[in-house]
């Protein structure tokens, strides 16, 4: 238990101390801006790029194992945006966004600092692997679907060019990208510049765990609707378990790298989801709220989730 508290408590410290920054305005929105591009464009990109270019060309082949992960993410997303659906009468835009909520986790902010944190630097190339197919998947099913619900008016081509940009110009997809053409040739950074990555990349968890904390403390909140907890529950609950046992039915993988999956999938919402929401100007300040509840609840469930996988209570092969 002592291992798990040393995990936790730095991971959700941090965050706590953010949003206290941000509650107190010590961190102004301008200043959160500049944090956030320090984080998505620099530190977690040299993170990234720099385990995963060091990981040997053998360890990367994992078809079988983002296939399956992404399709795991699209299952949760497909029952939270029935909810939705269901409750909002067929509201596609915001079904769409109660969707992300139930499905896109935190994983490029939140999943650098705990997962590699439990499992070692070799952590790194599933938690990249699972970070650019579901955030693909994701990216590119959000207009999709904002379109098909009248939420945005776009011609077919604008819309394929949208998701494209939004897709392949996202910095650690293109980091992720570059580290696994680096392991793979067996390119190496020269020294200083090694060097250089490796302090900035340092600085990505701390970076991002805080910078997170003021996020939350700084978006509006609303109301809470009485469908929240539900598509809470799917998103710290359904989807970590429907990530494990189709890891578990598909089978062959490596113990590490399926308990990087599972716990990716218990972390909460990410903030992009309330970024997806004010862009399609629909359920922005209750997908806030829901965040921000998602994130309280997740100490709990995070928790309960590392000590199942630390202590290799899940069998690793649940249906043999």
């Amino acid at each position: 238990m002592g291992e798990i508290v040393r995990l936790i408590l730095p991971f959700f410290g941090l965050i706590l101390i953010g949003f206290g920054a941000g509650r107190l305005r010590w961190v102004p929105p301008n200043g959160l801006a500049g944090l956030n591009f320090f984080v998505v464009y620099l530190a977690l990109p040299a993170l990234f790029f720099r385990l995963i270019a060091t990981t040997p060309a053998a360890g990367l082949a994992a078809w079988s194992y983002v296939l399956t992960t992404t399709f795991s993410t699209y299952c949760a997303f497909a029952i939270a945006f029935s909810i939705g659906a269901l409750v909002n009468r067929g509201n596609v835009g915001e079904a769409t966004i109660e969707g992300l909520i139930g499905s896109y986790a935190n994983i490029g902010y939140l999943a650098p600092a705990l997962v590699i944190a439990a499992f070692g630097p070799a952590a790194a190339v599933p938690t990249a692997l699972v970070f650019s197919f579901d955030t693909a998947m994701l990216l590119a099913l959000t207009p999709l679907m904002m379109a098909l619900g009248g939420s945005v008016r776009s011609e077919p081509k604008e819309l394929a060019e949208r998701i494209a940009r939004d897709v392949l110009l996202q910095p650690l997809i293109i980091a992720t990208v570059l580290g696994f053409i680096a392991a793979a040739i067996g390119a190496k950074l020269p020294g200083p510049l090694d060097a250089l990555f490796a302090t900035v990349g340092s600085a990505a968890a701390p970076a991002a765990l805080f910078a997170f904390g003021v996020g939350l403390a700084q978006r509006p909140v609303d109301k809470l609707p009485p469908e929240t907890s539900a598509l809470i529950g799917v998103k710290l609950i359904i989807h970590p378990l429907i990530v494990y046992l189709l890891l578990g039915w598909v089978g062959g993988f490596d113990r590490m790298w399926m308990h990087a999956a599972v716990l990716m999938a218990a972390l909460p919402p990410a903030a992009n989801v309330f970024a997806l929401a004010e862009r399609y100007r629909t359920y922005a300040a209750r997908a806030a709220s829901a965040i921000a509840l998602a994130t309280v609840i997740s100490v709990a469930t995070v928790t309960v989730v590392l000590i199942l996988l630390l202590n290799d209570i899940l069998p690793l092969a649940p249906f043999r």
